[in-house]
């Protein structure tokens, strides 16, 4: 019966990106870990299940990060007046070579995972390092935390620095013996194939890493149409792609399984078709697009197109894993792009914006991030009750954009994952 009760709150939730719920002084019934509904009033049914008083505070579902760099959170908040190649080569790839220390490994991600369990986070997809041992050690924390994860060891053996460039075969094989590892030994936590990006891996690791996630039926995380020096370095090392996403395709990597490419900026006009692949998640990063000069991104472009756009934390191009912070950068993104780029591409609103965190990032997952039935019941508890305000009246929908908006970055009360509470 762990697993198993009623919680009483005031319940958010979206169906579609234009169709939110809320339900204030509501119940949300979980059975076995699983969504049964949410419903104004408890059903006479479910009388006799376990109670979780939440009264007065917002239950929501758990957000999903589609792309975050665990191995660059020590260094978040720094160094955001560069470009995207120069920040990589000045103090990411120094700092990611740390880990192959493990000691180093255990403090860093100690912290990276302390904050992503108090945080309105479920589901990660995330890059670690080239280094396994470190990677296994991130795996065996978010097991320990309760966190169903999604964690890459990172491949590179071309165009990085030497203390931070794999030899080809040694890349292949020791990402199977991760694989191996991560399979035999957690519950929670899963591996995804993670070409860094197509710069920094040979045409040979590439498709190798494709057989392998099409052998074991694995997911895939990579990096596309980030920045403009990025895209003509792409060029010189593709000529014979029509596209960066083409480049991707003719080595294998594009939608074989399921895929997140992370940021398509400059996508449009190029590879939105391509986009449209069924097995093909948008990690839109608004945080880490602005730090770095990257871009605009038009999400309302593959919302409207039905296009899987979720959203991402990109740590440490993004300062911060809030995913309510990539909320509302993502709707502030899209208002500059409606003002600057393209008026016809109306602005995204917040229920979009959160449906985007929620429900499309969660369906990288599964049936993750809603209260609809059947989903896995991965719930977040925000209390608003610290914001002052002489404001009276508000719905649920207010209260919780007024929260990410003004209390982004607080650790929250109470989560559960697959019915599970963690806290």
């Amino acid at each position: 019966m762990e697993r198993t009760f009623a919680a009483r709150g005031d319940i958010y939730y979206t169906s579609s990106p234009s169709c939110s719920l809320s339900i204030e002084d509501g119940w949300l019934v979980v059975v076995d870990g699983k969504v049964e509904g949410a419903f104004r009033h408890l059903p006479e049914r479910y009388s006799n299940l376990p109670v979780k008083d939440f009264s007065g505070k917002l239950v929501i579902p758990g957000l999903s990060d589609l792309h975050v760099h665990a191995g660059q959170y020590q260094f978040r908040g720094l160094w955001m007046d560069e470009e995207l190649i120069q920040w990589l080569n000045t103090h990411t790839f120094p700092e990611e070579a740390k880990y192959r220390d493990e000691g180093y490994a255990d403090r860093a991600y100690d912290i990276f995972v302390d904050d992503l369990l108090h945080s309105t986070t479920t589901r990660a997809s995330i890059f670690a390092t080239i280094h396994p041992a470190a990677t296994l050690m991130l795996c065996r924390k978010l097991e320990k935390a309760g966190l169903p994860c999604l964690v890459g060891k990172v491949n590179m053996d071309r165009n990085s620095p030497d203390f931070l460039c794999e030899d080809t075969k040694e890349s292949i094989d020791s990402t199977l013996e991760y694989i191996e590892e991560v399979e035999s030994s957690f519950r929670l936590v899963r591996p995804v194939i993670t070409p860094r990006f197509i710069p920094s891996c040979t045409d040979e690791l590439s498709r190798a890493l494709s057989s392998i996630a099409n052998e074991r039926g694995l997911p895939v995380q990579t990096h596309l149409s980030e920045n403009l020096s990025e895209l003509e370095w792409v060029k010189e090392l593709c000529p014979e792609s029509t596209s960066y996403a083409d480049a991707y395709r003719r080595l294998g990597l594009w939608g074989g399984t399921r895929t997140v490419m992370a940021h398509c900026v400059y996508s449009l006009g190029h590879e939105e078709d391509m986009l449209e692949d069924a097995n093909i998640w948008i990690a839109h990063c608004p945080d880490s697009n602005t730090n770095l000069s990257s871009g605009l991104m038009c999400a309302r472009y593959y919302l409207d197109r039905g296009c899987r756009i979720g959203l991402g934390s990109d740590v440490a191009g993004g300062t911060t894993l809030s995913m309510l912070r990539a909320i509302t950068d993502a709707v502030k993104v899209s208002k500059m792009y409606w003002r600057h780029v393209d008026q016809s591409m109306k602005p995204i609103c917040f229920r979009e914006a959160f449906h985007m965190a929620s429900v499309i990032s969660g369906s990288f997952f599964g049936r993750v991030g809603s209260f609809e039935e059947g989903c896995d019941a991965d719930i977040v508890v925000l209390d608003d009750s610290s914001i002052p305000t002489t404001v009276e009246g508000l719905g649920v929908e207010e209260r919780l954009e007024r929260y990410a908006y003004l209390r982004p970055h607080a650790p929250v009360a109470h989560k559960a994952v697959q019915g599970r509470w963690l806290f």
